[in-house]
């Protein structure tokens, strides 16, 4: 296999983001929209929760939890002062994205936070840039254009400022409804392999792919995470399909939890490892902190604290665990980190610029 070249801000960003191991094991508490909702609804019928609340819940997450993650992704908006709680050296991915889409639009298109660029995310301490946008591979052509090219735009910026690009493509399909219903569960797996296919093209300038898991666990035949009398897959095809999956990834890939229970979430890791698969760790959010937002909302910070403490880091720990004797170094999927040469990049515009 001929050597990789990746240069020096990609290489030390990712490894910044993964432990000694090259396993990205890291927090996701960029939640923005979702999370205050939760949090005003276990406020009760007329609970609300403010931009405060956001902060304090970030917080207190970052701190008790980083000491046993590689990394940590939040938001500028209301999680950038959370950076200064977290444990020293662990590393710091920042979201570019807006939260959520216009439904006035079809399509779901992506937007960017409109007082941010990757340069301004690197200099408040991000140390890897990431984005979350809603693709269907069989959607319209000029509706994947758009997009196609909006992750082009992005993939440009954090080559030019020389800091890894994490994309996080959630597949969906408003023909077929709920993405949580048992109709996208049985189209999921060929909708995740398209969107790997897709984004591991160089011309994106992505560096780690963010993605979904490629089943549904809750129509997993005779699994314990099943739900229903209808299912989607055995659990023979379902590891079928977590191979055909990632078969087309030309880029290191991590999983992301997406709301389900930590216990849900380790089984179908399990599996992963159980079908071969070659991923590279986790982005897990929800997962590991959910049960603590009722805690937070009634109880308080100090709560939040205790609740943290003894179920979060029991959650992040058995995750960990899990990650030890299945995940894959990032740069096993260039063949090994020795068949990685390490260039210098080179100068950005503004930099010619200056330089001329």
């Amino acid at each position: 296999m001929a050597k990789v070249k990746i240069t020096r801000g990609k290489f030390d960003g990712i490894n910044a983001c993964a432990n000694k191991d090259g396993v990205i094991a890291a927090l996701a508490v960029d939640h923005r929209g979702n999370l205050m909702e939760a949090i005003a609804n276990s406020r009760g019928k007329h609970g609300r929760a403010t931009a405060e609340d956001m902060l304090a819940f970030k917080t207190e997450v970052t701190k008790v939890l980083t000491p046993y993650v590689s990394a940590v992704l939040l938001d500028p908006q209301y999680g950038l002062e959370a950076l200064a709680s977290r444990v020293a050296g662990s590393g710091v991915l920042l979201a570019y994205e807006k939260s959520g889409y216009d439904f006035s639009v079809k399509g779901r298109l992506p937007d960017l936070l409109p007082a941010w660029s990757v340069r301004r995310l690197v200099e408040a301490g991000a140390q890897a840039i990431k984005i979350l946008m809603y693709y269907n591979p069989f959607d319209d052509a000029q509706i994947n254009v758009i997009k196609q090219v909006y992750v082009e735009r992005i993939g440009a910026e954090c080559t030019a400022v020389d800091v890894p690009f994490f994309l996080e493509p959630l597949v969906y399909d408003d023909a077929l409804g709920d993405e949580k219903g048992l109709a996208f569960a049985r189209k999921k797996p060929a909708y995740i392999a398209r969107v790997m296919e897709e984004f591991s093209q160089s011309r994106y300038g992505v560096d780690v792919l963010k993605v979904e898991l490629p089943v549904n666990p809750a129509f997993i035949e005779d699994a314990t995470v099943s739900v229903g009398t209808e299912m989607a897959y055995s659990r023979q095809q379902a590891i079928e399909h977590f191979r055909n999956a990632v078969s087309a990834a030309a880029k290191p890939f991590i999983f992301l939890s997406a709301g389900v229970s930590d216990e849900v979430f380790r089984k179908m890791l399990e599996m992963a490892t159980e079908a071969g698969v070659q991923y590279s760790g986790v982005l897990c959010g929800r997962a590991t902190w959910q049960g603590g937002i009722p805690v937070y909302a009634q109880q308080g910070v100090t709560a939040l604290h205790g609740w943290l403490a003894e179920h979060g880091m029991h959650n992040i720990q058995t995750i960990n665990e899990v990650l030890a004797r299945g995940a894959t170094p990032w740069w096993s999927i260039y063949g090994g980190k020795d068949n990685i040469e390490i260039i210098e990049p080179q100068l950005s515009y503004s930099t010619r610029a200056n330089h001329a």
